[in-house]
Formats: C-alpha cells, sequence, structure tokens
C-alpha cells in the first residue's frame, strides 16, 4: 500500500520542502515561548497558517492555534471523519534565554530547536503540500499548534484542543521533532505533587531544637529516594525541584518539593503515589502542617503494536529504509491515546541534547521524516475511509 500511495503523492523536490521546514523552524525558534508564555509564538503560527492557505484560522484561549484544510476529494453520501495533526509550540527555556543557534556540518544547535520548533515547522510545511493538492485525501485534515505541554504545563493544551474536536476526529498524528525512527503507541502515567511543610521557624541560635520545614522536608525526601520501584512494569520518581527557608540563620518557616512519578501501569503509580504520601504524613506535627497538592495529572493510554495505525507507521519508515522503534512516553498523544482515540506521534528528524541550551536538529534526515508524516497521512486517510482503522 505504502509504495502505492507515494505513486500517487507526487511528492516533488523534498530537499526543497526540508530546506523551507528548516527555515520556518529557525523563525519559530526565535520566538520565546515557555510554557504558559507561548501566544507571541500562537499569533506568528497563526499568520503562517492564514499565509499557507489554511481556513478556520483561530487561537483559543489557551494559545492553541488551529487550521482547517477541506478534503480534496469526498465519497458520495459518505461522511469522513478528520484527522488531526498536531506538535507542541511550548519550551522548557525561560524567556530571556539566549535563542542564538549555529551551523555546524549538518547540524544545527539552538535551545528548543528540536523539542519542538521543527515539529511546529512541519505543520506549515506538510500543510502547504497538502493545499497545493499534490497529495489527494479524501479526509479533512486539522492542523493544531498545541501549548502547555512541557512540565507543569500538564498537557493544558491538548486538552481542550481535542476536546473540541473529538466528535470528528477518527485519529491524531502528533509530532515530536527529534523522534525520527520512534513511533510512540502509548502514553505512560505521571502524577506530580507537591509537598510543602511550614512551621513556626525561628532564630537558628536562640530557637535552636524548634521543628525546621527544611529539616523535616529532607527526611520526606531521603525517605522517597529509599524506595524501590518496579522494572517492570517501569515505574520511576524524581524530586525535581526543592524550594524554601529565608536565610541561612533562620530556622525555615516553609519548604516544598516538586515530586515527579511515573509508571507503565496504573497501579503501580497508585502504589507508589501512597508511598509517597504516607511518608509525608507520617512527619506530620503539632508545630508542623504538611500538605500534598497534585500539580500534574497525565492520563496513560496505549493501542496496540498490532494496530493498523501503529503497523502503517511502521511500514511507513521502512519503506524509507528506517528501522522503527515502538516506544512509550509521555506526550499530547496521551490525552487522545487515553480518550480511545487511535494515536500515534512520530519525529521530523534526528537530533540530541533535548532540554539543554546546546540542544540540535540533524538536518540530512527532515526530508524523510516529511515524506515519512506526508505518506501517513494519507495511508490513515485510506484507512478511515476504507474502514480498515479500527
Amino acid at each position: 500500500m505504502i509504495t502505492k500511495l507515494e505513486t500517487l503523492a507526487n511528492l516533488g523536490d523534498m530537499k526543497a520542502l526540508a530546506a523551507e521546514t528548516i527555515a520556518f523552524a529557525l523563525a519559530i525558534q526565535n520566538i520565546p515561548a515557555p510554557t504558559f508564555f507561548e501566544q507571541e509564538r500562537a499569533q506568528r503560527v497563526a499568520q503562517y497558517f492564514t499565509e499557507i492557505g489554511l481556513s478556520s484560522v483561530r487561537v483559543d484561549d489557551f494559545y492553541n492555534v488551529y487550521g482547517h484544510l477541506p478534503a480534496k476529494n469526498t465519497v458520495k453520501n459518505t461522511p469522513q471523519k478528520a484527522i488531526m495533526i498536531t506538535a507542541h509550540t511550548d519550551t522548557v527555556f525561560e524567556a530571556n534565554t539566549s535563542l542564538v543557534t549555529r551551523h555546524e556540518d549538518h547540524l544545527i544547535f539552538g535551545a528548543g530547536l528540536g523539542d519542538n520548533s521543527i515539529g511546529v515547522a512541519a505543520l506549515l510545511t506538510v500543510a502547504k503540500h497538502f493545499i497545493k493538492g499534490a497529495s489527494p485525501l479524501d479526509n479533512d485534515l486539522w492542523f493544531v499548534a498545541t501549548t502547555r505541554e512541557e512540565g507543569l504545563g500538564d498537557l493544558g493544551g491538548m486538552r481542550p484542543a481535542f476536546e473540541s474536536l473529538k466528535a470528528s476526529i477518527a485519529a491524531v498524528i502528533n509530532l515530536e521533532g527529534l523522534a525520527f525512527g520512534h513511533i510512540y503507541n502509548a502514553g505512560i502515567a505521571v502524577r506530580r505533587l507537591k509537598i510543602a511543610v511550614k512551621t513556626d521557624g525561628g532564630h537558628s541560635w536562640l530557637h535552636f531544637g524548634h521543628p525546621s520545614a527544611i529539616h523535616i522536608l529532607m527526611r520526606i525526601g531521603e525517605r522517597i529516594t529509599s524506595i524501590r520501584s518496579p522494572q517492570s512494569p517501569r515505574t520511576t520518581y524524581n524530586v525535581g525541584i526543592i524550594e524554601g527557608g529565608q536565610s541561612i540563620n533562620s530556622i525555615a518557616s516553609h519548604a516544598s518539593m516538586l515530586v515527579d512519578l511515573r509508571s507503565e501501569a496504573l497501579s503501580p503509580l497508585a502504589h507508589l503515589e501512597n508511598q509517597v504520601r504516607a511518608f509525608a504524613s507520617a512527619h506530620q506535627q503539632d508545630e508542623a502542617d504538611i500538605t500534598i497538592d497534585v500539580i500534574g495529572d497525565r492520563p496513560a493510554g496505549e493501542i496496540a503494536a498490532t494496530h493498523p495505525l501503529v503497523t502503517t507507521a511502521l511500514s511507513v519508515l521502512a519503506h524509507l529504509g528506517v528501522k522503527g522503534f515502538l516506544e512509550r512516553g509521555s506526550t499530547d498523544g496521551n490525552i487522545p491515546l487515553a480518550a480511545g482515540c487511535p494515536t500515534v506521534t512520530v519525529g521530523v528528524t534526528r537530533g540530541g541534547n533535548a532540554h539543554r541550551l546546546d540542544e540540535y536538529i540533524e538536518t540530512a534526515p527532515v526530508a524523510d521524516g516529511l515524506r515519512q508524516i506526508i505518506l501517513l497521512l494519507m495511508a490513515t486517510s485510506d484507512m478511515i475511509t476504507t474502514g480498515s482503522l479500527r
């Protein structure tokens, strides 16, 4: 089927399309977009959506950007559901982070370039390709640049975006810039907790012996890091941020930690969370108040390795001469997967050092990354039309 679709696709000069994608990526990457502060980048993406010819372009209250491409071909008296293709605009970097890029042979370095400016750029060039009518589809496409994917954003853009469109969506293709060669067909469950301790505090000399919020928090943290989590289903924990105290010579009156809990299955994740909560509660005392708040809750979901969308995504990679690997992770794909909607997350290129200032992309694989996305969309459309996407 993939060979037949490539014949129909009229892919043309993919190197030129790849060069345009990289140019878009560099322009997008140059706009700061910390999680919760994606508005400027969203407005630029909306402008691009309009310029390339998408219809019904809008930006919602979460700064998600939507663009619609009606089907070129329609099957008479057979309404077809749409495909939603997404990429997140936010980055892990603060607004004042240097966004200077540099080229080194076939690599381009830049904070947030791979995660996920190149993914958003691919939305634009893939949309342009279909708008030109080069690859006819029997289904509408919804292109959505989402927000709040990273960190404490808790997939807060994808949740309302998918909710608003889900009645008309048959499948979701999510783009992560650096994942080329990998197919994410499962979303792991994630729970994030904020454990806070409050005491009366005091002077380090005059009130020595009074409860210190930091000392109590350290004891809770020591208990958490002694947990032995299961290897299968893989279950992990991490204390990512610790804050608190007033000065070096003050008994701390407040302290908190942010804890990230993950698992491939819900039961071990719940058990892990119960352990963490028990350790924290055990340190409750008259002169210390301990609170535990949920600050992140990413749902789990998956489609089987034998699902047609997964096998097709692997077949597309094989057609391109790339060995595909199935993965589990935490992406925007978690939301539609948890709702039972067939979803895969695929990549645009390869690279490395994600979430670091020296993050980089490889330019050579971009052309094949785009071919992959176009062929996968065409194949998915064909499966929807024939009723084989189950």
